[in-house]
């Protein structure tokens, strides 16, 4: 029951991965040139919220969590996901840390902080507005 449990919460987290990439081309080509880089980071990152918040809130039916600590697991799961991928592709491309954890600051309108506690919290959050919890 775990490894099922398991391997669908890496299956939606792949498909919020897609999303948050089609998030970043959307904020790159069309929001930063329309609204500058401000603006633009504000409104990726409450789509990017909003976004991941509607795929925990869709999935979890197919996930079926048995127990709350369940919902804790796969969001933290996420979160952890996220940042592996986040440091990893940033190492690989040949970023520094300094460079890389600037991101994790809410410096000129940067949400991602915000992005990274509704991931963890989505599952948790997802079952509430169900009224499973």
């Amino acid at each position: 029951m775990a490894i099922s449990l398991a391997l669908k919460a890496i299956a939606i987290w792949i498909a919020i991965l897609m999303l948050a990439m089609a998030n970043g081309f959307l904020r790159e080509f069309v929001l930063m040139p329309r609204f500058g880089t401000p603006a633009a980071l504000v409104l990726s990152g409450l789509l990017l919220s909003a976004l991941i918040l509607g795929v925990a809130y869709l999935s979890l039916p197919w996930v079926k969590p048995e127990a709350p600590i369940q919902y804790w697991l796969v969001g933290f799961g996420w979160l952890a996901l996220t940042l592996v991928f986040e440091f990893s592709f940033g190492l690989g491309q040949g970023k520094s840390w300094s460079v890389m954890l600037e991101a994790y600051s809410f410096k000129g309108g940067n949400l991602w902080p915000v992005v990274l506690a509704v991931t963890a919290l989505a599952p948790y959050l997802a079952a509430k507005l169900r009224g499973w919890l």
